[in-house]
């Protein structure tokens, strides 16, 4: 049984703490992890803050070899070793993912620390893409205690399993 396709989910800083906030989900409030540096309505890459806006989710990446595949009606892509994303402003590939060998420098996507082991891939800054506009804004696994993201948003891994049968390629994403 499918369950029913959220048209839209809202994001908004919790008062007295701009770098922690709820998102809402129908009836649902759900707390979140936000970047270091609040909500931005101008986000450069670098700064910390989670970019205000209209967006939608264009896949799940996520960690096979430690979870189940989630339930979902996004796209969905395992991650593997060698993936990770461009964050370099002046590369082609800014803002988009990449194969990362053996020693060499990105974003890796396997990370240890498990905050990537759920990977809702957004919208921000894509189409089209600007150097220097952010790069890598997902919303993904939260720290222990919620501790502040680098700009993404982060939710519990239980609630963000619960998020993501319920996301769809139609849903909108209001943040700010």
């Amino acid at each position: 049984m499918r369950r029913q396709t959220l048209s839209h989910i809202r994001v908004r800083k919790k008062p007295g703490d701009p770098r922690r906030g709820w998102l809402t989900a129908g009836p649902l409030a759900l707390p979140v992890a936000l970047g270091r540096g609040g909500m931005k309505a101008n986000k450069r890459e670098g700064d910390g803050g989670t970019p205000c806006g209209v967006f939608r989710p264009k896949r799940l990446w996520w960690r096979g070899d430690r979870h189940a595949r989630p339930m979902t009606q996004l796209p969905v892509r395992r991650i593997g070793r060698d993936d990770g994303w461009c964050e370099d402003p002046r590369d082609r590939h800014y803002n988009q993912p990449v194969r990362v060998p053996a020693g060499r420098s990105a974003d890796r996507l396997t990370r240890a620390d498990g905050l990537y082991d759920f990977i809702v891939e957004i919208d921000h800054n894509t189409h089209p893409r600007v150097a220097g506009r952010g790069s890598a804004v997902f919303i993904h696994v939260a720290r222990p205690g919620f501790a502040p993201t680098a700009g993404c948003i982060a939710l519990d891994t239980r609630t963000l399993r619960r998020l993501l049968a319920r996301l769809g390629p139609r849903t909108r994403i209001h943040v700010g």
